[in-house]
């Protein structure tokens, strides 16, 4: 039996369902989502929801055939989602099962915005290259491989924020995911390699002299690669701040909240890459973070309007990163006003958020 995604009670349940997924697994997202107002919020956290059960099939405990099975049925649930009847084409659901929240979810925020859904069919390709243990010999390999696992997550959020230019929009949003994908790379080299994946193009480890071949070590590999792993680790986040540099474009064609949003997760991001640029040794090490102060610092700047920017690098190994730690201490007192700004917002936000939930329980 099937449940009509018009069913209010069944839609507000999923939405629900869908931010509690939102705040207790995205980490980093989290920061930027709880800036949109609520419709946007809630239909975002559908789809990150969605992009997180693709992401848990792939990296879960399911042997090879069995991911690949389960990946090949979401590919089938979201086809069936996917119809032209939806704003510009976005999407629309008849029905979906009543038992699967995060379905139903998707399927009304469809109606509502114009959410490319085919979208997650790249990033299902990615995970099924991350399965079958894909590695890549080039950059512009990996550069197609970041496209589908966060260039797709870009283009399904731009479907939701809206812009004033589509047609130079949806790159800037593609190459933003190429940056944030990047920077999880490079945070994730032992933990991937330990799980038998390499992301490092073969082409850069051997410019650098180094040898990551994955089965039979342990991740004391990572380690004993040593001072030319690092010098790899600082050319490829110089590589990604060139794609910062890009996709950053698109904040001034959002409207305030969604380049709020847009900024503080790619904020977040760009301070973990300037820490993992600062000690290349540390991030092979242990896995590197931005503490939740510093998090909250960087959404407070972008809901005040201020567009992160990646600092000024030399070439790899020439370091002028504490020139640009030094400018983001100056700017400190700013951020904690902002902060305060963004606190009184969120209060707003709340107060509408209980708004709108009273309108939708009124018969």
């Amino acid at each position: 039996m099937s449940a009509s995604v018009a069913d209010p009670t069944a839609i507000r349940a999923a939405y629900e369902h869908c931010e509690q997924v939102t705040r207790t697994q995205a980490r980093n997202f989290s920061y930027g989502i709880r800036l949109l107002p609520p419709a946007k919020r809630r239909a975002l956290s559908a789809v990150y929801a969605v992009a997180r059960r693709i992401d848990d099939i792939g990296d879960g405990a399911l042997p090879a055939a069995d991911k690949l099975a389960a990946l090949s049925e979401i590919r089938s649930q979201l086809a069936g989602l996917a119809s032209q009847d939806g704003p510009a084409g976005g999407g629309r659901a008849g029905t979906v099962g009543p038992g699967d929240p995060v379905l139903v979810a998707l399927a009304d925020a469809a109606t509502r915005y114009p959410i490319p859904l085919g979208a997650f069919g790249e990033l299902i390709d990615g995970c099924e290259a991350d399965v079958r243990g894909t590695a890549y010999a080039t950059f512009s390999e990996l550069e197609h491989y970041c496209r589908c696992v966060a260039g797709s997550i870009g283009r399904l959020s731009l479907g939701i924020f809206g812009s004033r230019d589509p047609g130079a929009a949806e790159p800037l949003a593609d190459a933003l995911g190429v940056a944030l994908q990047l920077t999880n790379i490079l945070r994730d080299i032992r933990e991937d390699f330990g799980t038998g994946r390499v992301y490092l193009p073969a082409e850069d480890l051997a410019r650098f002299g180094c040898s990551l071949v994955p089965g039979g070590q342990d991740d004391r590999a990572v380690l004993q690669a040593g001072a030319a792993l690092e010098r790899l680790v600082r050319f490829e986040a110089q590589r990604a701040l060139q794609w910062y540099a890009v996709g950053l474009r698109l904040m001034p064609l959002l409207d305030r909240r969604s380049a709020a949003c847009t900024g503080a997760m790619s904020g977040i991001y760009l301070r973990l890459l300037e820490q993992i640029s600062a000690d290349p040794g540390a991030a092979l090490r242990h896995r590197m973070s931005v503490p939740a102060r510093a998090k909250a610092m960087v959404a407070a700047r972008s809901l005040a309007g201020l567009t992160p920017r990646p600092a000024r690098q030399g070439l790899p190994g020439q370091g002028r990163m504490a020139a640009a730690q030094d400018a983001m201490t100056a700017e400190q007192g700013r951020m904690a006003a902002a902060q305060d700004a963004m606190t009184a917002e969120q209060g707003r936000m709340a107060a509408a958020h209980d708004a709108v939930t009273a309108e939708e329980a009124s018969p």
